[in-house]
């Protein structure tokens, strides 16, 4: 269409301009042949992915075409099984690639290399019919693009927090997880490509990330979309996942390893082209920041489990023991090509790099353990226990061992609502470390078993000090719900006086 043309956009387009709800259809293809085929798409074919039954060592490529005959470059759609009920890792049940971004193409092409089998077509529409890079084309000429908020909340660890931009931005409404998020620990992360042809307009990755998450969530039967993090090629940071930027939110990203780790992709396909420069910054930066946060350095290996749920996709048996680099590509820990050879070349510059924006991260620990009973005074008689009573205590240091006295910690209390859209961490109460490091606050007795609630720890960071302390979050601690009432009667003034982190 004509520059002049957009000016007036047709009734459709028009029309499109507000935000379409995305929709999910099929198309079977039955047999496909190694030499390819060619399939016309229906208008608004945004995102495909393609599903075969066997065989499961298929190479498969894929190429689109928009209204013109211009052809994009073919684009490796990687296999990833996934797993049905009754399914075993000698027989998936079925095997999906991609998803790959076209935009709206009217054309597809497919080779592979071997014949497939049982090939089903899967098509997210989330421009109305239109086109989502027609749609964005129109947008950008139009001066309709939405503002993208920045998420919150804001906390100065590493190197300082990069501009991070809200779910809601480009969820807006129509991209709802399944359930609540879960939570684990963050010990390391995985560096992911979503194989989307590069040369994509800015305009176009909100929609880009609400397809990928219909993929995710009703083709591959996740929960919401895969990633914590995505980056595009110009530099922006999008939070993905629901649960909360500072959280320890557990993704779907990385088989066997999604209680241990936290994933980043980058938007486009890497196999042999290196990321923008932009992007490149922004993964360094909030590899920074997020490994910071936690506690770990950006080089270095973390020894974690392999997850049984999660084992069928993993490069090692379920239950294992495995050592992964702190900052490690999809392919270390799982059977995969990802994140494509160029971008995985990429990382040991990349740890290099964020190793030195980040060079002495801050870790807080959390823990809840017995009280030691008071003392009797001198000559008075022992009395009897009522009940055990707990303490919560830590320790803040640098990863160097090096204390880090007088600093306030703010225990908090995590609660989800939207299934994780709005998340907000309460301060129940302030600790201060002593000299070396530590804190405790008394408890009472905790009552009858019943529901049980999650605590963090939160130091926010001594921005300018010359110790250097930044931002640092505990690991996650579930504590029976009966001790909040005593924890925040513990220390009352100081969490009058605390801000909450939301």
């Amino acid at each position: 269409m004509a520059a002049g043309g957009l000016a007036r956009p047709a009734a459709p387009l028009a029309s499109a301009l507000g935000l379409a709800p995305p929709r999910l259809s099929q198309r079977w293809l039955g047999a496909v042949p190694a030499g390819g085929r060619t399939i016309t798409l229906p208008p608004g074919a945004d995102l495909l992915g393609l599903e075969w039954a066997a065989p499961a060592e298929a190479g498969v490529q894929l190429r689109v075409g928009r209204r013109g005959g211009r052809w994009s470059g073919w684009v490796t759609a990687g296999a990833c099984c996934a797993w049905l009920e009754g399914a075993s890792a000698s027989a998936p049940a079925r095997l999906i690639a991609g998803p790959v971004w076209t935009g709206g193409a009217s054309a597809l092409q497919l080779r592979a290399t071997h014949p497939l089998a049982g090939v089903r077509l899967h098509i997210v529409d989330v421009s109305g019919g239109v086109g989502a890079h027609r749609l964005a084309l129109a947008r950008e000429m139009l001066g309709s693009a939405s503002a993208l908020q920045a998420a919150a909340p804001t906390l100065h660890a590493g190197p300082g927090q990069p501009r991070i931009l809200a779910r809601a931005g480009w969820a807006r409404g129509v991209a709802r997880p399944r359930v609540a998020p879960a939570y684990g620990v963050v010990r390391m992360a995985f560096v992911h490509h979503t194989e989307t042809p590069n040369g994509y307009l800015a305009a176009e990755v909100p929609a880009m990330l609400r397809a990928i998450f219909v993929f995710h969530r009703d083709v591959r039967g996740w929960n919401d979309i895969g990633y914590n993090f995505v980056i595009d090629a110009f530099g922006r940071i999008f939070e993905a996942r629901a649960g909360g930027i500072d959280e320890p939110v557990v993704g779907a990203q990385a088989g066997g390893f999604n209680l241990e780790s936290t994933g980043v992709a980058v938007l486009g396909a890497f196999s042999s082209r290196r990321t923008s420069v932009a992007a490149g910054r922004a993964l360094q930066r909030l590899l920074a920041w997020k490994l910071a946060l936690h506690g770990v350095s950006a080089q270095g290996r973390a020894r974690v489990r392999v997850n049984p749920a999660g084992a069928v996709y993993s490069r090692f048996p379920a239950g294992a023991h495995v050592w992964l680099p702190h900052i490690a590509g999809h392919r270390d820990g799982d059977a995969t090509d990802c994140p494509g050879d160029a971008l995985y070349h990429q990382l040991p510059a990349i740890r290099r790099r964020t190793r030195r924006l980040a060079p002495s991260p801050t870790r807080a620990t959390l823990v809840l353990g017995a009280a030691a009973p008071p003392a009797p005074a001198p000559g008075a008689p022992a009395q009897p226990s009522a009940g055990a009573a707990f303490s919560l205590s830590g320790r803040l240091a640098l990863l160097d061992g090096t204390a880090i006295a007088g600093a306030p910690i703010r225990l908090q209390l995590r609660s989800v609502a939207r299934h994780g859209e709005a998340v907000n961490e309460r301060t129940l109460a302030e600790a201060r470390t002593d000299a070396a490091g530590g804190w405790s606050l008394p408890l009472g007795p905790a009552g009858s078993a019943g529901r049980e609630v999650w605590l963090r720890a939160l130091y926010a960071g001594a921005v300018g000090q010359p110790s250097g302390a930044g931002a640092a979050v505990s690991d996650p601690l579930r504590v029976p719900a009966s001790l909040i009432a005593s924890l925040e009667a513990a220390a009352p003034s100081e969490a009058a006086s605390a801000p909450p982190a939301r």
